[in-house]
């Protein structure tokens, strides 16, 4: 490992794995920061994801999706969570190499449970049940690329989720 920061792990997944609640709880755990790069993008855009959607589109979102993983993965210590759609860029996919990188593996069942059918999710607007199906099927083959870990997440409380990350980064060291 080099001498520059990086972060302790990164969580990827699709809408509803849980990678906000997990990721504080795991961060809580751990004793370092939490960051997530949906958070980042709002703050520097002054404005929520679903009014950058709106007002710009969503591929001026990705090109400031694509510079928040990018900041964030140079100089973070702490717990980062990449937005939900982050792997679908390559220059982002090619970022993660070298990271340890965990994927909250979720079914739609849970998925939609946890998420509530898209309320601020401009992506889910329209029908949000099959369009939540498709963006999970078209995201899980670059989740697989890119983790060096999948954890499922079914069923399961955050914190139950926390505690068995937490152990796999301690036992990989």
């Amino acid at each position: 490992m080099t001498g520059s920061t990086r972060p302790v792990c990164v969580l990827v997944g699709a809408p509803g794995s849980g990678k906000t609640t997990v990721g504080q709880a795991l961060a809580a755990t751990l004793g370092v920061e939490f960051r997530d790069t949906d958070a980042d993008i709002e703050r520097l855009a002054g404005k929520p994801i679903p009014e950058i959607f709106i007002d710009e589109g969503e591929d001026h979102f990705r090109t400031l999706e694509r510079s928040a993983v990018a900041a964030a993965l140079a100089s973070y210590a702490g717990v980062l969570a990449l937005g939900g759609g982050a792997v679908l860029a390559e220059e982002n996919r090619a970022a993660l190499v070298g990271h340890r990188v965990v994927h909250l593996s979720v079914e739609l069942p849970d998925a939609v449970k946890r998420i509530g059918l898209g309320v601020g999710r401009p992506l889910l607007a329209i029908n949000p049940r099959a369009t939540l199906k498709h963006l999970m099927d078209q995201r899980r083959p670059f989740y697989a690329e890119v983790a060096t870990t999948t954890v499922v997440t079914d069923g399961r409380t955050p914190e139950e989720i926390a505690a068995e990350i937490a152990q796999l980064l301690r036992t990989e060291g």
